[in-house]
């Protein structure tokens, strides 16, 4: 995964051709200047989001927030979509995908603070909803 750092290094913005990456590794995230200097919030949702269960290769299906305050870069969002999309054939646990997820985005972005909240649909009449938050809290922050 690389992310561009160029003013006009956005590859996928404004291309209709580009495809969904196979898998998240071969993803490209892609960042832009912060145009604001003061700290705000950032939220993406994308509410399509699918992984597979590794045991027995079931779709899993989940919401997906991502809340963050941007450092001295902002995700683009075209990059961002395809990179979630590119969960649809990996095989891991929800908790695994969402870390990887909020790991991936802290790497690309540097962000001053991010939140990503999976909530996964129903299986077995239980649902699971995970929140992995950067940076690292002490237990008795944690909401």
């Amino acid at each position: 995964m690389a992310k561009k750092k160029g003013k006009k290094g956005l590859t996928l913005l404004g291309r209709s051709e580009t495809s969904v990456p196979r898998a998240p590794s071969a993803a490209i995230l892609e960042t832009f200047v912060n145009p604001a200097k003061r700290p705000y919030w950032i939220q993406f949702q994308s509410a399509d989001f699918t992984s597979l269960c590794p045991i027995t290769g079931q779709a899993d299906f989940a919401q997906i927030q991502i809340d963050y305050q941007p450092g001295e870069r902002c995700l683009e969002t075209k990059s961002l979509k395809f990179y979630l999309a590119s969960y649809r054939n990996e095989r891991a646990f929800n908790e695994a995908i969402t870390n990887r997820i909020l790991d991936d985005l802290v790497k690309t972005c540097q962000p001053r603070r991010m939140i990503v909240q999976a909530e996964f649909a129903s299986r077995g009449g239980i649902s699971l909803t995970i929140r992995a938050i950067h940076p690292d809290l002490d237990d008795d922050e944690v909401a």
